[in-house]
């Protein structure tokens, strides 16, 4: 019998630190862990998943650009996973792919355990509509945020995300070139990949921000800085990136896979030290 394997699917994928994070997990826990990363494209991720689970795979994590994709390959879909529209986590039933999505409930989780942010009241603002904002939009409006705008440079899939979410006294999409009228926020959420190709994408407006706004990346590493440093020059309260995010959402995959979930401070801890970038803002 083939040895149990886990992986992270993405493309790129290379600088993924969920590997480190599953075996500090399962140093923990004392489960042995046995995780790799996996770089395909979203037109092959079907092929790739059965290749990996013929040689063992049991469990995956499905990161960018590749939520969406996962979503339409899974046989299973738990309540998170369809109120997303996307998956993130991925386990092997008896031949088929199970998906969830842990996202949303591990961004909350950050937010308000780690940084001890109350984000219920708040009005929101969520820059981009692709699997990342697909992941974390329930989530928020579940934790109690008063009103989310969603904003996308291809002003189709705002609507599409605002009209999924089904709540249209709370949710709403608007265009990206309307940003300078919006008003102000007290939470905003970049949920774009536009600064991993290196990119400064984020010439925003001071307008949107307030003494009470908080600024989330859920970007991590080199490709949160632009957003982080925009957020800084516009006064926000507080700015994060997204690396307690992945901590946690690793943390609920894992107790899917192995029944039991781990303490996150550790690995969050772990990783900080090799990511020393700014995570809140002065």
């Amino acid at each position: 019998m083939p040895m149990s394997r886990y992986a992270v699917f993405g493309h790129p994928i290379a600088h993924s630190l969920s590997p480190r994070i599953h075996a500090q997990f399962g140093k923990q826990r004392d489960i042995a862990v046995t995780y790799a990363t996996v770089d395909v494209e979203p037109a092959d991720l079907g092929e790739a998943l059965e290749r990996f689970a013929q040689q063992g795979g049991v469990g995956a994590n499905i990161t960018l650009p590749l939520k969406e994709a996962a979503y339409a390959l899974c046989s299973q879909l738990s309540e998170r996973a369809q109120r997303c529209g996307a998956v993130n986590t991925l386990t092997r039933v008896e031949g088929q792919w199970h998906g969830d999505n842990t996202d949303g409930q591990g961004l909350v989780r950050d937010l308000t355990g780690r940084h001890g942010l109350d984000l219920r009241a708040r009005r929101a603002l969520m820059l981009g509509a692709g699997g990342a904002a697909h992941g974390v939009a329930p989530a928020l409006l579940d934790a109690g945020i008063r009103e989310l705008i969603i904003v996308n440079r291809t002003s189709e899939r705002a609507d599409a995300l605002a009209d999924k979410l089904g709540m249209p006294k709370r949710a709403h999409s608007r265009y990206w070139e309307d940003l300078g009228s919006l008003g102000d926020f007290e939470l905003i959420v970049n949920a774009t990949s536009a600064s991993r190709g290196g990119s400064d994408a984020f010439d925003l407006p001071f307008s949107l921000t307030n003494s009470r706004t908080l600024a989330v990346d859920l970007n991590y590493g080199e490709a949160s800085i632009p957003f982080l440093a925009w957020a800084r020059a516009a006064g926000c309260h507080d700015a994060v990136d997204g690396l307690g995010m992945l901590v946690e959402q690793a943390a609920d995959s894992f107790r899917l896979w192995h029944g039991e979930r781990p303490d996150t401070d550790p690995a969050y801890a772990m990783l900080r030290e090799i990511n020393p970038l700014l995570v809140t803002a002065d």
